[in-house]
This record gives structure tokens, C-alpha cells and sequence, in this order.
């Protein structure tokens, strides 16, 4: 099974919630870390990792928060993980670090340096904005606004009572 990291899965996350605030309202890591259930220390360790790679700007004091650098339209999922995992390996001997002493005779190396290539193609067409209306592969269209929807009218609710 192919797994992706929780650093990974975290850091589309965080940047589809800045992307909401997207092009003046800086989001706060304290709103990211509620709307997404994940804990504010490591989003620290992410987002500064998305904020050295130039992905996201942080604004300071009162009013502050995350920005992002770009459009949504032009950020694509791929330069996320790319920045918080590297390259696409799908099988240890196709990652740079590691390497692999078979190459010349694997009988599965091309058929696992293909596939992750084609993985990275395909993030590479997903933006940030395609994330948040649902437009892409096999989901609904809008599918990512209703969960924005859902989520606003669950937080006027529990403003209400």
C-alpha cells in the first residue's frame, strides 16, 4: 500500500485553509489547527517549512497569520509534497538518498520509476484552487465547497447557541 506521510497529508490540509483566505485574510495556525484537528506544534513545523520553500508568507501581530504567495490557481499539489516529502519514490530504490545496487537488472524498476512519474504528473495538474471546488479525477464538482459550506453553517451553529 502506498502511504503518504502525515506531514504530507497535513500540509495539503493547512494550505487549503489559507487558500480560503486567499487573496487578503491571512489565517491563523490556531484556525487551521482547529478546523483540522492537528496540533499547532507540528503545524509550526510544517507551515515554516512551506514558508522557506516561498509557498506561503507569514504576517505578524494583531490581524496576522498565513498568506498565501501565490493564487490558488497556481500553487499545485505537487510543489507541496514536494517541499514536505521530496520526490515522488514509491519503492525505496527510487529514492535519491537511498539508491538501488539492482537497477541495471530489476526486472520492476521501469514499471515503479513509471508509475511515480505518473503520480507527479497527475499532482501536478491538481491546484489548490481545483482542491476546494472538487474539479478533478473521479470526485463530484463542488464537492470541496460543500465541505466548506457544511463546515461554515456547523460554525454559525455553534456560534448561535
Amino acid at each position: 500500500m502506498l502511504k503518504l506521510s502525515t506531514k504530507g497529508q497535513y500540509g495539503v490540509r493547512a494550505m487549503f485553509e489559507i487558500a480560503s483566505g486567499y487573496p487578503d485574510r491571512p489565517i491563523t495556525i490556531k484556525e487551521i489547527a482547529e478546523r483540522q484537528e492537528v496540533s499547532t506544534a507540528y503545524l509550526e513545523q510544517i507551515l515554516n517549512k512551506l514558508r522557506k520553500a516561498d509557498l506561503i508568507k507569514s504576517i505578524k501581530g494583531p490581524g496576522g497569520g498565513y498568506l498565501l504567495n501565490r493564487g490558488p490557481d497556481e500553487i499545485s499539489i505537487s510543489s507541496i509534497l514536494s517541499e514536505l516529502e521530496g520526490p515522488v519514490a514509491i519503492t525505496s530504490c527510487l529514492d535519491p538518498d537511498e539508491g538501488c545496487l539492482r537497477v541495471d537488472i530489476c526486472v520492476t524498476h521501469l514499471l515503479w520509476k513509471a508509475l511515480g512519474e505518473k503520480i507527479d504528473a497527475f499532482l501536478k495538474t491538481i491546484s489548490l484552487k481545483d482542491l476546494s471546488t472538487g474539479n478533478f479525477g473521479r470526485l463530484e464538482p463542488k464537492q470541496g465547497m460543500q465541505l466548506r459550506k457544511r463546515r461554515k453553517s456547523t460554525e454559525t451553529l455553534a456560534g448561535t447557541v
